[in-house]
This record gives structure tokens, C-alpha cells and sequence, in this order.
């Protein structure tokens, strides 16, 4: 029987590896679009080398394509839903617990659907933590360089927001915190670890130090640490993202990034003691509260998280994570060499720098922004796994050609 199955999993990949038409002409052409895409593209955080080949095959041999899973329900009770990947799912919560420096009995986590999702989750727990505890409702307080969706959250929880300014690196200026913090009302911080253009990193210290100069404010910090939080964990900066010494009370990150995980997902980790302090909402049939805000969520997204944490693993990520880094500090030294301006935030494995032609915008599909404190108009890179030291070495001659061709 299992020399069957070996078989058959070997006649799918064979098949699949094939470039077969899909009978639709529109499709075939963007798939030629994507696949050439793929490896020149250099301006958003996404990891386009896929680990997930294998489990594809395991997924179509096994006939799980028709079978309809359904995660809806708590994944860290112990009486787990029968057709769910509950017990998946809580096994990769438990495995990152330590990373991001939660106690396996101090957290409660899900797998999420992106890292906005994550980040909504973020919002409405510490939203409930500080109303529960205190009976008023929180203020926001964000960076004005942190991801989009955090603003748009509030807006969508009906939640009072205050933008931060942030210095021209995009970090968060702890003084303009102090400013703008009403001592009356709980204060929500969202910290950026990865701000959206620039890579900046919000000093969590700085700002826990401003914070702790009034006391009578109760604090809920939630981390929006999409890109950042997968790849810091592996380094020597991973104090950064650890609950136990930047004091932080959930954090959100996105599977799709770093983790390779090849369509949006993610993790979102809290406290017990926040899930604890959460509304409930018994669902007898679901043998459980229902405090997350999601009713069905993914079953396959917490298979994919564990099917990479036995594949890859640890190791792998570290030599990765690392190699993400050195690459980054290689972008910006060959930069340099030739004159292009460029800057990059400490801890980030992005780097911006003047725009480039329209050409090369295009060929290496670069994010693009602007910001008059660094001339005008500007672009960046996003040092991924698949973004190695020869295609940098291909990006800069173009740059070169396009310098030489303008003499």
C-alpha cells in the first residue's frame, strides 16, 4: 500500500512539473508573467522560495484537496474539534511561544489569515484588556510611518487614534509621545518593528521609558512585527521581539514573509492573562468561547506553519535569517561603492535609495516612495531569501548602465 502511494505522489509531481496549459489562454500568459516575476523581485517582503513542494505532493496523494476542514474554536483547549487542525495549530503556537519569549502555559495564540488580521487582533484584545480593567475606553497611539492597516483598524474598531511623528529614519520620537499621551485614558501603543517603506524599527525601550514615567496610565502594547518578527527571532537582535524583555503584551506576524508560506497567513501570540480578560461568547457546539474575533478560520495555514517547522526548522531559519542580513549590509556597501545614495535602519534588511529609471523600477518590481528630507523621489529593496549576493551584483550594473547612459 505505501509503495502505491509513494508511487502515486511520484506520477503527481511528474505531472506537475510539467508546464501544462490550464486550457485558459489568459491564465497560461499571467502565469508566464509570475514565474518571471519571481526572480527579480526585489521591493516588497515576500520569500519566493517556496518550501511547501513536498507538502503539495503529500496533500493531492492523500485526497485532502476534498476534504473540507474547518478550524473555527479555540486551538489551546485541550478537547480539540475532531475535523480541524486544532492540534497542528497549537503546536506551532507552542513552538514560537519561546521565541518571542511567552511561557508554553503563559500563552494563547492562532494561526491568522495575514498579518493584518493579526494586527486587528491586536487592537481589539488590548481594546477589551484595558476597557475591562479599567472601564474606559483606550487611546491609540501609532507611529505616522507604521503599516496602513493599523490606522484603518481603529477607524473599523471606532477607536480614537493619535498619530506619532516620526523622525526621518521613521521611527517613532519618544518625545512626541510624551507630548501627545492623555493621562486621563488607557493608552493602546502599537509599535512599528518594520515600518512600512524605510524599515524602521520603534525603540521599544525609549517609549516603555516615557510610558513608565506616568504610572497611573494603563498600557496595552501590541507589536506589529509583520516582516521583522520572522527573521529577528534567528539573530542575535532577538531580544527585540522577546515579550519578556521588551514587556510587550501580543505581537503579530506574517507567515507569507519570511516563513515562505505562499499566501497570506500568519501568527498572532498574546498572554493567557489577556485571553483571559477577553469578552466571552459560549458557542455550546463548538465546546468552547469564541474570543477570537475570526469564526471559520484556515485549516491549511497551520499545517503549512508545522509542515515547515519539522522541513525547515530552527537551523535553516537562522542560516537564512542571517544570511538575509549580510546580504542587506552587502546591498548597501555596493551601493555606496558606486555613488547611489542609500540608507538603511540598523536591525532591517531593508534598504532605500534614490529612484532608479522607470525601467528598472519595473524589471525589479521596487517599491517606491518619497520624502523630500532625502531628495525627492526614492525606492527600496527587500533583502529576501531569493534576493542573493549575484542578483544584487546584476541590479547594480543596471544601475551603473543607467548611470553611464546618462553622462
Amino acid at each position: 500500500m505505501r509503495r502505491k502511494i509513494t508511487l502515486f505522489a511520484a506520477i503527481i509531481v511528474a505531472v506537475c512539473s510539467c508546464a501544462q496549459s490550464s486550457g485558459f489562454q489568459k491564465l497560461d500568459e499571467w502565469t508566464k508573467v509570475w514565474k518571471e516575476g519571481q526572480q527579480t523581485y526585489f521591493g516588497y517582503p515576500v520569500n519566493q522560495r517556496s518550501e511547501l513542494h513536498d507538502f503539495y505532493e503529500w496533500y493531492l496523494s492523500t485526497g485532502m484537496d476534498v476534504i473540507n476542514l474547518n478550524n473555527a474554536g479555540d486551538p489551546m483547549t485541550d478537547e480539540p474539534w475532531r475535523m480541524s487542525s486544532h492540534a497542528f495549530e497549537r503546536e506551532v503556537i507552542e513552538f514560537f511561544a519561546p521565541l518571542y519569549g511567552f511561557t508554553k502555559d503563559g500563552v494563547w495564540g492562532i494561526v491568522t489569515h495575514s498579518g493584518t488580521d493579526g494586527n486587528n487582533h491586536g487592537i481589539y484584545f488590548g481594546a477589551n484588556y484595558l476597557f475591562n480593567k479599567t472601564g474606559k475606553q483606550p487611546v491609540v497611539y501609532v507611529s505616522d510611518e507604521a503599516h496602513y492597516s493599523n490606522m484603518r483598524l481603529c477607524d473599523l474598531q471606532n477607536l480614537e487614534v493619535k498619530l506619532i511623528k516620526s523622525d526621518a529614519m521613521g521611527r517613532m520620537i519618544p518625545e512626541e509621545l510624551e507630548k501627545a499621551l492623555d493621562t486621563s485614558r488607557p493608552a493602546l501603543m502599537i509599535f512599528a518593528m518594520g515600518s512600512t517603506f524605510k524599515g524602521a524599527i520603534d525603540d521599544q525601550e525609549a517609549l516603555n521609558a516615557v510610558l513608565d514615567r506616568h504610572p497611573e496610565v494603563p498600557v496595552f502594547r501590541h507589536v506589529d512585527a509583520a516582516l521583522f518578527g520572522g527573521y529577528l527571532p534567528f539573530t542575535k537582535y532577538k531580544e527585540m521581539v522577546s515579550h519578556e524583555k521588551m514587556r510587550f503584551d501580543a505581537i503579530a506576524i506574517s507567515g507569507h514573509k519570511f516563513f515562505g508560506i505562499d499566501s497570506p497567513s500568519g501568527l498572532f501570540l498574546c498572554t493567557r492573562e489577556v485571553y483571559d480578560n477577553q469578552n466571552n461568547f459560549n458557542v455550546t457546539y463548538l465546546n468552547s468561547n469564541m474570543k477570537m474575533i475570526n469564526c471559520s478560520r484556515d485549516a491549511i495555514q497551520p499545517l503549512k506553519f508545522w509542515w515547515l517547522i519539522q522541513k525547515v526548522g530552527y537551523d535553516r531559519w537562522s542560516e537564512q535569517a542571517n544570511g538575509m542580513m549580510a546580504c542587506t549590509a552587502y546591498l548597501k556597501q555596493q551601493l555606496e561603492k558606486i555613488g547611489w545614495p542609500c540608507w538603511c535602519n540598523e536591525y532591517s534588511n531593508t534598504v532605500f535609495f534614490k529612484r532608479p529609471s522607470q525601467e528598472i523600477c519595473y524589471e525589479y518590481t521596487l517599491a517606491l516612495g518619497y520624502d523630500e528630507r532625502f531628495g525627492g523621489e526614492l525606492a527600496h529593496v527587500v533583502v529576501m531569501q531569493h534576493v542573493t549576493k549575484e542578483k544584487i551584483d546584476k541590479f547594480i550594473q543596471a544601475l551603473v548602465n543607467q548611470s553611464l547612459k546618462a553622462e
